[in-house]
C-alpha cells in the first residue's frame, strides 16, 4: 500500500515513544530499550509525515517507563489535535488522577497481562475497569492467546469499550480454531469490543513479512468488521530480532483489507470515534 492509497486523514493506533534524555527511564522497568531503539517524538513525527500518517495513538510502554506517563503527556501537551495517549496505571488508581489523564488527551488505559500470572484478573481488575468504564475511557488489553478467555469473563460483566492489542497474540502453529482466539471472536457479539490489527511480528512464527498473520487479520476483520478494527505498527518495534521498517508494517495492511473504503474506515473512521480525535481542521499546535 503506497502513501498515494492512503485515506488524507489516517491514524496509526499503536506506537511507544523512548526520550531517556528528557524522560530517564524508570529505575524499576522490567526492561529497557537499546540505544538504537530510542525514539523521540521529533523522530515520531518525522516517520508520520515521511508515510502520510496525519495521527497517532502514542501507548506508554512497560518497557523503560511502567507507570511513568510523562513522555506520552509531554507528546499530548505538544499535539494535541493530532495525537492521543493509552496511559499505564496501577490498578488501585483512583477517579482523581484518571480523570486528570483523560483532560490532558488520554482516552485510554492499557492493561499488558502478559507477565501476569494466574487467570483471576476480575478481583486484581475489576474495579479499575469499572472506574473506566464509567469516566468513559478505554480499556486497552494486552493479553496471550491463552489468557483470553479469563479475561472474556471480566469483560462480559461490563459494557466499557475495550480495545485488544496485537490481534490478541495469537499462536500460529495453534491455528484459528485455538480457544483463545475463538474466544476473542466470540467477543464480536459485545458491541464495544475492539481489536487492533498490529504488531504481527509479536507473534508470528513465520519470516517477514509474517504471512502466517495474515488469517488472524482477516478472521477478525470479517468478524468485527471494520468499524471496530484499528490499524497499529508497533514503532519503533522494540526487542525485535530482525530489523522492520515503518513502510512494509503499513503495506501489511492492504493484504488484510483490499479495498479503499474499508481501510478507510480502519485507518480514520474507527479510530475517531474510539480514541476521540476532532475534525481535521485548524490546528492549535504547529509543533505536530
Amino acid at each position: 500500500m503506497s502513501v498515494a492509497s492512503l485515506p488524507p486523514v489516517c491514524a496509526d493506533c499503536h506506537v511507544h515513544l523512548f526520550d531517556p534524555e528528557r524522560f530517564p527511564y524508570a529505575p524499576n522497568a522490567r526492561s529497557v530499550p537499546a540505544p538504537h531503539e530510542t525514539a523521540p517524538l521529533s523522530l515520531l513525527s518525522d516517520v508520520m509525515a515521511a508515510h502520510g500518517v496525519t495521527h497517532a495513538v502514542i501507548v506508554t510502554p512497560t518497557s523503560g517507563y511502567g507507570t511513568d506517563n510523562s513522555a506520552a503527556a509531554a507528546a499530548l501537551a505538544a499535539c494535541p489535535d493530532t495525537m492521543r495517549g493509552i496511559a499505564v496505571v496501577d490498578p488501585d488508581t483512583g477517579e482523581a488522577e484518571l480523570v486528570a489523564l483523560k483532560s490532558i488527551g488520554f482516552a485510554g488505559v492499557r492493561l499488558d497481562l502478559t507477565h501476569v500470572q494466574g487467570g483471576d484478573f476480575e478481583a486484581r481488575f475489576g474495579p479499575l475497569a469499572d472506574r473506566l468504564q464509567d469516566l468513559g475511557i478505554v480499556l486497552q488489553v494486552q493479553a496471550e492467546a491463552g489468557q483470553i478467555p479469563a479475561v472474556a469473563d471480566l469483560l462480559r460483566r461490563r459494557s466499557g469499550r475495550v480495545v485488544f492489542d496485537h490481534m490478541g497474540r495469537p499462536d500460529p502453529r495453534d491455528g484459528a480454531h485455538q480457544p483463545g482466539f475463538q474466544a476473542l471472536l466470540a467477543l464480536a457479539d459485545r458491541p464495544q469490543t475492539y481489536v487492533k490489527l498490529s504488531g504481527p511480528f509479536r507473534f508470528s512464527r513465520g519470516p517477514y513479512p509474517f504471512h502466517d498473520a495474515d488469517p488472524y487479520a482477516k478472521a477478525l476483520l470479517a468478524a468485527f468488521g471494520a468499524t471496530r478494527c484499528v490499524w497499529g505498527s508497533d514503532w519503533p518495534f522494540v526487542h525485535c530480532p530482525m530489523r522492520l521498517d515503518y513502510g512494509p508494517s503499513l503495506a501489511a495492511l492492504s493484504r488484510w483489507a483490499e479495498d479503499d473504503e474499508t481501510r478507510d474506515k480502519i485507518l480514520w473512521q474507527t479510530p475517531k470515534s474510539l480514541f476521540g480525535f476532532g475534525e481535521p481542521g485548524e490546528r492549535r499546535s504547529d509543533a505536530c
